[in-house]
């Protein structure tokens, strides 16, 4: 007898769950590339035309590995037919099937997301849990399971508590007795994957809690559409699309599944080609594209008939092909370790300016007693012992960097018996730089607004000055330095407007990579907006994002002598300078250069 559903024929079920292990993967040799339907896409999957023509505009040309079928957004189910017919498509294409959830009511409505204090929405999830779950073996929460709910109801829940404290509490427990809990209940073997978007230092407002949920979900997957840094609401940097696969990683090591990107909003030149090698420099074990349906943008021929294309599957080809040259051969990813404890914000997203500042970066949510230098924002307030471990790590001959935030919000808690260092609250505003106190004058491009610091002379020193301009009358650190037993503390000084880090001149910002990466093999010599990756094999990447040609100088550790370029083979031969070997390399916007140290 022929079955049409899984629910007349459970064998059909069995089967079909039993493919999705066995189709795919590896068409690539360093990582999988998976797309995402929304369940609006997987709904039209009934018409085998418009299934046909949106999987060839893809695969023409890219490999996928996978695609997450989506069974659930705002309140709408796909039924098991239609799911079946998908997932038998796909299989016999070779592609493995996995499931998708979106926890929302109305995600055009403000990304409206459900209330968990209301019993029949907590039933609903249960089902379309239980309903995946028979599905596949392994499913994806994309980007809301948090909440933002404020019913009555769930303003008499949280009662006194702050809302974050209340969500932070209920998200946990949703996760497990309205996910993890049901979803393995009807399928042992299931894998339940929850995808974390890019805005991470919020997360705890909205209830996503990294410090418990990764214990109980099989894995983790990352959110890395940065997008337009500009003109988009979120302002993220491009560097941010790398930074946050590392930072999950070290809060799941092996559990980050992959990156996920986009090409919604506004896109300035190149950015959908960069958000994706971004996430694959980060060492991404898979990558995903949302959506099928987003994607497909066909040609009109000259009879005026279409035919089927996707210009972002496209560039997603022209990039994989590339990447998998490479990716292979280089290391771990290795950077400054900076300490973000759970649950912290303040300096918002402050690593990914770093880090487009040529300061290679890796977030960690537990202090690194072990790294020479911990580089500490105003986050790590967050840890009431931090003024202990400061201390210890300056007792063990290392060195600490602290932001003027942290600095500001230590006072009173005591820093001050490490350095008699004030943020006295006022800003000034500077536009001469000075190196020690015998540089020559070096000037920015405009005005800086920076917060004024006051110390004690002789106490602690100036590494770098700023002054007003043009009257040179008021002064205040950029960098500044002071002993404790046998280490070093520095406080680096973050302009008001974060994004300002980018205006210091690049001399100043040589300094200040000299002082915060200088256990790294390699760093730069170059303007703002250029970045650095770095792996633990003597092999990096050097990136610009600047508009205009740039040229870097790049200064690694005495004993390289050159450098291989692992694309077009290029061997650089460097000059002794001081401790350190100097190579020089140009680069134009949207390009980067890989380099084996040799």
């Amino acid at each position: 007898m022929r079955c049409l559903t899984t629910v007349a024929c459970p064998a059909l079920l069995l089967v079909l769950a039993a493919s999705t292990l066995q189709a795919g993967g590896k068409n690539y040799k360093n990582f999988d590339v998976a797309l995402y339907a929304r369940v609006y896409e997987v709904q039209k999957m009934k018409d085998p035309a418009w299934l046909e023509s949106h999987w060839e505009a893809v695969s023409k040309h890219m490999k996928v590995d996978k695609i997450y079928l989506e069974t659930h957004r705002d309140m709408v189910v796909i039924d098991q037919e239609t799911l079946d017919q998908a997932k038998a498509f796909f299989l016999g294409k070779g592609v493995k099937v996995s499931g998708g959830i979106t926890v929302t009511v109305n995600e055009r409505n403000m990304f409206e997301t459900y209330c968990y204090s209301e019993p029949e929405q907590r039933k609903k999830l249960k089902e379309v849990v239980e309903f995946t779950a028979r599905n596949f073996d392994e499913f994806i929460l994309d980007d809301f399971f948090f909440t933002n709910c404020k019913s009555d109801s769930a303003i008499r829940e949280k009662g006194t508590r702050s809302w974050t404290e209340y969500r932070l509490a209920l998200m946990d427990e949703a996760g497990r007795n309205l996910v993890v809990g049901p979803a393995k209940a009807v399928n042992p073997k299931v894998q339940v994957i929850i995808k974390y978007p890019n805005w991470y230092d919020h997360f705890q407002n909205l209830g996503f809690n990294l410090e418990t949920e990764p214990k109980f979900f099989d894995k983790l997957y990352t959110g890395t559409e940065t997008r337009d840094p500009v003109n988009s609401n979120q302002h993220l940097q491009e560097y941010h699309g790398y930074s946050i696969v590392r930072y999950f990683e070290n809060i799941k090591p092996g559990g980050n599944a992959g990156g996920w990107v986009d090409h919604y909003g506004p896109e300035p030149r190149d950015r959908f080609a960069e958000q994706i090698w971004l996430t694959m420099f980060a060492k991404a074990p898979e990558i995903t594209f949302f959506n099928i349906g987003a994607i497909y943008s066909p040609t009109k021929q000259a009879d005026g008939s279409l035919l089927p294309d996707s210009k972002a599957a496209e560039i997603g080809g022209e990039v994989f092909a590339q990447l998998d040259k490479f990716l292979g051969d280089l290391g771990k990813p290795v950077g400054v370790k900076t300490y973000k404890p759970f649950h912290s914000y303040g300096e918002d997203f402050l690593p990914s300016y770093l880090g487009m500042i040529g300061i290679p970066m890796d977030i960690v949510p537990e202090f690194p007693v072990d790294a020479k230098t911990v580089l500490l924002t105003e986050q790590a307030r967050f840890d009431p012992a931090i003024v202990g471990k400061i201390k210890r790590q300056l007792v063990a001959g290392k060195n600490v960097v602290i932001t003027s935030g942290l600095l500001k919000a230590l006072q009173g808690k005591g820093i001050e018996d490490i350095v008699e260092l004030e943020s006295t609250g006022q800003t000034v505003s500077v536009r001469e730089f000075q190196q020690g106190w015998r540089g020559g004058s070096i000037k920015a491009d405009s005005d800086i607004l920076v917060p004024l610091i006051r110390y004690a002379t002789n106490d602690s020193w100036e590494t770098v000055s700023a002054f007003t301009s043009p009257s040179k009358t008021t002064g205040t650190p950029i960098l500044h330095s002071a002993r404790y037993s046998k280490g070093m503390l520095f406080v680096l000084t973050i302009p008001n407007a974060i994004g300002d880090l980018y205006s210091y001149p690049p001399a100043i910002l040589k300094t200040i990579r000299d002082v915060v990466a200088k256990d790294m093999f390699v760093r730069l010599d170059a303007p703002s907006r250029v970045s650095l990756f770095v792996y633990d094999n003597d092999k990096f990447i050097v990136e610009s994002f600047q508009e205009n040609p740039v040229q870097a100088r790049i200064l690694t550790e005495k004993r390289i002598t050159k450098l291989r370029d692992m694309l077009t083979g290029e061997i650089l031969t460097g000059a002794a300078q001081g401790p350190n070997t100097v190579f020089e390399t140009a680069l134009k916007h949207g390009t980067y250069r890989v380099f084996a140290a040799e």
